[in-house]
Order: C-alpha cells, then sequence, then structure tokens
C-alpha cells in the first residue's frame, strides 16, 4: 500500500508537478494551504503558519512531509520586513508541523523531505561546492542556513535537503524571466556573466523528490542540479540558440543591477558551481543532464517569431 504524504507549498511549482508525480504513482497527497480550495485527488487541510493555526487532522495516516512552503525570494524587494517573512515562512511552517507532531506522539510520519537551496553557499566564484562546503554569510546564506536549522529539530525522523538550483520548465518560472528579453531580441548577459547558475529540469526535480520518499537509506543534505553548472552568459546563449535568436545587447553591468535590485542582485550575481556527485552516488540519475536535452524538451514545438 502506497503511503501518504503530507505536502507544504503544494501550489508552487514545484509541488503542482510533485502532486501530479505522486497521483500518478499511487500515492494518496494531503496539502497544507492558507485557500481551502478543493484540488482533484487531493485533500486540503487550512493552516495559517503565521497565526499558528494548523488543521490537526493533517497529520492523519501521513507516512512523510514534503515541506516546499515559502515566501517567493525575489517577488519583492529585501526589505528587514521582507527578509524577516522570507525567513519565519520558512522556519515557523515546518516548526508549526513539528510542534503539532509532538503534541500526537501517536503520529505514523517517518520521514521530512525539505527544500532548501544553492543559495547556502553564497558567492564562490569557480569553487566546486559540494554538501560540506562551508556555507557563505549574504542573505540568500542565511536564509538556508535557518530554513535547514528549522528542519533540522525533527526529533526521531529521517530529513532530506534538497539544495536546489534554478528549476527550468515551461511553466511559470525563472527561465521564463530568463527568456523573455531574448525573445524580444534583447538578451544579454548579467555582470561579468561568468557566474555559475547551477539549474535542473521541473521533471528531474520532480522525480528527485519521489526518489528520496522512496529511498528510506537517504539522510541530510544533497545539491539538487545537473551535472552541467553553466555562467550566466552560456546559459544565455544556450537559450538564445534553442529560440533562433541572436545576442547583441551588451551586458547588463553589475553596478546597475545593484543599484536596482539592492541586496537582491545576488540572485542573479552570486557565483555557485555546484557538484552533484552525492546524490548520483545514492543512485539518482537525471533525465535531463544538458542544457541541450533541458531545453530542447521545454522549448519542443515552440517557433520564433
Amino acid at each position: 500500500m502506497k503511503k501518504t504524504i503530507l505536502i507544504t507549498g503544494g501550489s508552487g511549482l514545484i509541488g503542482k508537478s510533485l502532486t501530479e508525480l505522486l497521483l500518478q504513482s499511487g500515492y494518496e497527497v494531503f496539502h497544507l494551504s492558507r485557500n481551502h480550495r478543493a484540488i482533484p485527488g487531493v485533500k486540503v487541510f487550512r493552516w495559517a503558519p503565521e497565526e499558528n493555526e494548523i488543521d490537526t487532522a493533517c497529520i492523519q495516516g501521513v507516512q512523510a512531509i514534503v515541506h516546499l512552503a515559502g515566501e517567493n525570494i525575489g517577488a519583492r524587494p529585501w526589505t528587514n520586513d521582507r527578509k524577516k517573512k522570507i525567513i519565519e515562512s520558512r522556519t515557523q511552517s515546518i516548526r508549526l508541523i513539528y510542534n503539532l507532531l509532538e503534541k500526537h506522539p501517536e503520529h505514523q510520519v517517518q520521514s521530512v523531505i525539505s527544500a532548501s537551496a544553492v543559495g547556502i553557499y553564497g558567492d564562490r566564484g569557480d569553487e566546486i561546492l559540494t554538501e560540506t562546503s562551508s556555507p557563505g554569510s549574504d542573505f540568500l546564506a542565511i536564509t538556508c542556513k535557518e530554513w535547514e536549522r528549522a528542519v533540522d529539530e525533527a526529533k526521531g525522523l529521517r530529513v532530506v535537503k534538497l539544495r536546489t538550483g534554478v528549476v527550468l520548465s515551461n511553466a511559470a518560472s525563472a527561465l521564463q524571466k530568463m527568456d523573455k528579453p531574448v525573445k524580444l531580441g534583447m538578451g544579454s548577459s548579467l555582470g561579468s556573466g561568468k557566474q555559475w547558475m547551477p539549474w535542473i529540469h521541473l521533471d528531474d526535480i520532480t522525480a528527485l523528490y519521489l526518489f528520496a520518499l522512496e529511498n528510506e537509506t537517504l539522510t541530510g543534505a544533497f545539491n539538487a542540479a545537473t551535472s552541467n553548472p553553466l555562467t550566466n552568459i552560456d546559459l544565455t546563449r544556450a537559450i538564445a540558440s534553442h529560440l533562433n535568436k541572436s545576442l547583441w545587447a551588451p551586458a547588463v553591468p553589475a553596478f546597475i543591477l545593484r543599484v536596482i535590485l539592492g541586496h537582491m542582485s545576488a540572485i542573479v550575481l552570486n557565483s555557485t558551481k555546484t557538484s552533484n556527485g552525492k546524490i548520483k552516488e545514492a543512485g539518482f540519475r537525471f533525465k535531463f543532464d544538458t542544457i541541450d536535452q533541458a531545453l530542447k524538451n521545454i522549448y519542443a514545438g515552440e517557433k520564433s517569431s
């Protein structure tokens, strides 16, 4: 009999894709959501982490929790209030669930699979980063460290943390922000263009969550990105090539990005060159391990105007 999985952040890009995969694989899926809207095949339970509210029935019969909830880190400027919300949306939410589990020791939860991000390493140039590399010190790194620290507060549970790179898909994603100027004929690299950008196809990150759920010997942190990270300029060139567009516009200077975005510019200027050797050694195989494979799948049937 397949397990019952409780997902936080189930309405997001990865959450939707994972929900679909789990249902197709015969799992029962529960969502925690602020809005108790009906989702075909999914039981939805209301919660409001910022108000310390959660439907206690959400853990009944649940064997594993997938923690994806968190404020969109690039949606709004990083004011002090915004930074606090970004961190607390990731930490208070999982602590609310852990508190519920402690109050109901008869629960059946055995595993917690949580999102994290390669941002934990900070801006590291050309250094090859493994899961044992030291964390960075900027806001992205602090957010990830606090996120993982909260997830690690689980008592007696198996914990897996997937440090995810840029997720590429044909749905609303980072790729749409990158390819829009390319499609308009105004594509260019950002800053020096030499900053490394670990990436992963949506299908692969979704499959990786299922892999983590089903492989009960898996524990700890794993870099969730392909074997072929790209620099910003090489990724931009690959996108342009698949869209049959030329790149003629000059690079956007880093100082202009810093003036416009402030500290948020770290999202596009930080250089993070990750290794995925650990997850591959555990037996996971990427379906889209090269950018050509990924973009060919994403842009299938799309023609330049």
